[in-house]
């Protein structure tokens, strides 16, 4: 018996969904500068609440009956060897001799990923049905919608707006200001940073897409407010993140649309930058010129300067690295989570944590070849957008520092699961009705 077999399946009743759906909101809604004060970084509330996550789940999997039926589980087995070489790496940092300022953090780090993991294996495991998947995808769009919106009202107002939150027993890491590139302001909604509001409002894009296409029984203006929003914020972010975000996950679910989307999507767009160039041609010859000129962009130019010392450290520990979480910002900055990686947990590390990603997006593929229904079809596509902006995006910056990004994304991951395990049942159901 799984834990979806083990779950309440009235919608009325409190399921995964429900527990999940709290989740979203504590990821979303509440700033990510926002933490409970003792507890530092390690006090986010989205993180203890994955904590909790991952504790429920193992009540469940030690209470229940063991199935006669192994079943393979693709995205769960990535994600154990990525355990494990973390685990692995933690072990030997801890054997050595190691600067006392770096245990703290890299115990913080281990919390992130258990909470992370929680959050995966719950939506893996514990949604019950394709209706309540569906419920999830939208709660977390109308989510991406909030965001999106919040970062709107700061570009039209130049004020955080967040700083005016308070909640009764968090404190503020620091105090929110405005981000700005040029002339123009840099939303960043609820989280850390505009980058990472950047790689989040474009993981979430493809799924907000498929809801305003296949969600039809909700009414036509309500599913398409999240993705208009999501769609206006976009251009105005001033952030490559952003933008590289939104062509990966808008062309890879352009491949997967019929003829007449594409089109309409095209033309769409078409005329967006149209109109973009006539009403604020500054703002778009400066998207241009965050590309154009990458090469005189001290950014980027940190960016490449830090390969050669990051390949030093990786010649130290190449295989498990030095441990997550010890190589801390006053050593360097690398603004590439990849590097990070192989400096934290090596070449073994990073390798089986690109597995988990690609595992999920070959996985979903398969799913979408053999699905009977659009819809299923739709969704396969829309996460392995999600997945690749999220799994692409992590060059921009050192992503595991922040929670919503890292947070989405594995949620993402474990509703992956969720649906190729859905599909799964439903056609061992049907094999056997025959």
């Amino acid at each position: 018996m799984t834990i979806a077999e083990l779950g309440l399946r009235k919608r009325t009743q409190f399921d995964a969904v429900t527990w999940l759906s709290i989740y979203v909101v504590l990821l979303f809604l509440i700033p990510s500068k926002l933490v409970i004060g003792p507890l530092g970084s390690a006090g986010a509330p989205s993180m203890i609440f994955g904590l909790g996550s991952l504790l429920i789940w193992f009540l469940f999997r030690a209470g229940a009956p063991r199935n006669p039926v192994a079943t393979y589980h693709p995205v769960r087995i990535a994600l154990c060897a990525f355990l494990f070489s973390i685990g692995v790496s933690y072990a030997m940092a801890m054997a050595h001799p190691i600067n006392t300022d770096e245990i703290s953090p890299a115990d913080v780090a281990l919390l992130a990923v258990a909470s992370w993991t929680g959050t995966l294996l719950t939506a893996h495991d514990g949604i019950v049905n394709r209706d309540r998947l569906n419920t999830l995808v939208w709660r977390i769009v109308l989510c991406g919608g909030v965001i999106a919106a919040i970062g709107l009202a700061q570009v039209a107002t130049g004020q955080a707006l967040v700083d005016m939150i308070s909640i009764p027993g968090l404190t503020a890491t620091e105090v929110a200001g405005i981000y700005t590139r040029g002339a123009f302001i840099r939303p960043f909604g609820t989280a850390i940073h505009p980058i990472e509001f950047g790689v989040v409002i474009t993981m979430l894009l493809p799924l907000a897409l498929h809801v305003a296409f296949f969600h039809t029984q909700r009414n036509f203006v309500v599913r398409w407010i999240p993705a208009a929003l999501l769609i206006a914020i976009i251009p105005l972010t001033s952030s490559r993140s952003a933008y590289l975000g939104a062509v990966i996950a808008i062309g890879i679910c352009l491949f997967s649309w019929p003829r007449a989307r594409q089109i309409g999507i095209l033309i769409v767009a078409a005329l967006g930058v149209m109109l973009m160039t006539i009403v604020t041609p500054n703002l778009f010859n400066s998207i241009v010129n965050l590309f154009a000129g990458v090469q005189n962009d001290p950014s980027i130019a940190s960016r490449t300067g830090s390969f050669d010392l990051a390949f030093d450290f990786v010649a130290n520990n190449p295989l498990f690295g030095r441990g997550l979480g010890t190589f801390l910002p006053k050593y360097r900055i690398f603004d590439n989570q990849y590097l990070g990686l192989l400096v934290a947990i090596g070449i073994v590390g990073t390798l089986v944590f690109v597995a988990l990603g690609v595992t999920a997006i070959i996985m979903l593929l398969r799913l979408r070849r053999t699905a009977d229904d659009a819809s299923t079809r739709d969704l396969s596509v829309s996460f392995v957008a999600a997945i690749a902006v999220g799994f692409v995006c992590l060059v921009m910056f050192d992503a595991f520092s922040f929670p919503m990004t890292m947070g989405a994304l594995f949620i993402i991951l474990g509703m992956s699961g969720a649906l190729r395990r859905l599909e799964g049942e439903q056609e061992s159901l049907l094999r056997t009705i025959r």
